[in-house]
């Protein structure tokens, strides 16, 4: 049966180079490597034009080119006869061909060299596999990635609708995009509305969490995506740097008042989808495979899916929410005698207990102003709309994502085992648990 370009998505993903050859008006053939050929449509591809002079010269004289293309996982091999048809420097294909060649040269610090200058488009005239002479193994092996199944797709998006809090809406994101996409890890990440940068809300499959480390929009996979609001695939992370920290040491966290972005060890395949509601960022997913080719067309599907029910669910979680009360006020807390250093530095609202570092920023202050009401007066609940209302938090008039600092500051205490925390015993509210007396020290 004779293939058809669709039948051909592992062939772009680029794992294996594709090559273009073409014609001098003298007959003289030239031979180049491809960083980037994309499916446009049944009939077109488009290849990324960065440094061919000579191609693009030959092309103005013989407008033909025959095309071999590699699938990734077998090693077989696909030539295609093509007509040239056009060069385009703007457009959504060529948008799609810059963002994913930015995701792959960023991992090879060479952003500033591999600049798209267009993209050519070809009519395929011709289609057929090549006989290999000799008998080609897996070179790459790869094992398929799950089917999709649309009664579970369905009761996995479910869970994140059904979900009532901005907690509960993340993890059915993240339990349900890893089962679903077959990934080791997944993470999601909120833009954060006053400042051009994602902060990670919730990890699953990593060493470390990550919980509240940030990423500036444009940088890695989750940042391009993020920025120019695509999907992004990279395939095949074996002989290129990855993006993102490696695990560093708590010595490192002080030091630096930053929390370093979880890292998967042997992590081949990425894939990036931005989160929407309506028309605003909300944020991204990240999934990633020790597998290569772990993220084809049906994978990205059905993380697009997840991201259009995750956007509109965590929009509706960040507004305000009214606040429902169980009539019944905690008990203060017995203490016990344990002291408790809490150290605040007012140049970052960062926040340190007991020498290790916890947070900053909104987050930091959010943390102090709990705290400080404690000793103030001995409370433990607080709420959302006193938050917001307390001056001393110089919290915007909207889009304050006081729903996301809390999530952030709640999985953080947990994930530093620190002797604050804090739980969410209703709607719109807040209590402190602290298992010493509190030394607040100010700088």
């Amino acid at each position: 049966m004779t293939p058809t370009l669709a039948d051909l998505d592992p062939c772009f993903e680029g794992v294996v180079p594709s090559v273009i050859s073409t014609l001098s008006a003298e007959g003289i053939p030239n031979i180049s490597y491809l960083s980037h050929v994309v499916r446009v449509d049944d009939r077109h591809v488009a290849l990324s034009n960065q440094f061919f002079s000579k191609t693009g010269a030959n092309l103005r004289a013989v407008p033909k080119a025959t095309i071999l293309l590699v699938d990734g996982r077998t090693g077989q091999q696909f030539r295609l006869e093509a007509l040239f048809v056009r060069s385009e420097a703007s457009g959504p294909v060529f948008d799609q061909v810059a963002t994913h060649l930015a995701a792959s040269s960023a991992q090879v610090g060479m952003s500033s060299v591999m600049k798209l200058r267009s993209v050519d488009i070809f009519l395929v005239t011709a289609l057929a596999d090549v006989v290999a002479e000799t008998e080609v193994d897996d070179v790459l092996p790869v094992a398929p990635g799950p089917a999709a199944d649309f009664a579970a797709l369905a009761l996995l998006t479910q869970a994140i609708a059904r979900a009532d809090t901005l907690g509960a809406v993340v993890d059915a994101a993240l339990s349900g995009l890893r089962s679903a996409t077959g990934s080791d890890a997944v993470s999601v990440l909120l833009v954060d509305p006053h400042r051009p940068v994602l902060t990670l809300v919730g990890s699953l499959g990593y060493v470390r969490s990550g919980v509240g480390s940030e990423m500036a929009l444009g940088d890695g996979v989750a940042g391009l995506a993020a920025r120019d609001g695509r999907p992004i695939r990279v395939n095949d992370l074996s002989r290129i740097r990855r993006f993102g920290a490696a695990i560093q040491t708590t010595a490192e966290d002080n030091r630096n008042r930053t929390i370093p972005l979880p890292g998967l060890d042997g992590v081949m395949s990425q894939l990036a989808v931005p989160i929407r509601a309506q028309e605003r960022l909300i944020g991204v997913i990240l999934a990633e495979s020790r597998k290569r080719l772990a993220y084809l067309a049906t994978e990205e599907a059905i993380a697009v899916l997840f991201a259009n029910v995750l956007g509109p669910a965590v929009a509706l979680a960040e507004t305000a929410p009214p606040e429902v009360r169980s009539g019944q006020k905690a008990a203060p807390l017995a203490a016990p005698d344990r002291p408790i250093r809490l150290q605040h530095h007012a140049v970052d609202d960062s926040v340190f207990i007991d020498d290790d570092y916890i947070i900053k920023g909104v987050a930091g202050r959010l943390l102090l102003f709990l705290v400080q009401g404690h000793l103030d007066s001995g409370r433990v609940d607080f709420t959302n709309r006193e938050v917001r209302l307390a001056e001393e938090m110089r919290l915007p008039g909207y889009r304050d994502n006081l729903e996301t600092r809390l999530l952030l500051l709640q999985r953080r205490l947990e994930d530093r085992a620190a002797p604050i925390r804090i739980t969410r015993p209703g709607r719109g509210q807040i209590r402190l648990d602290i298992h010493g007396q509190v030394i607040l020290q100010r700088s």
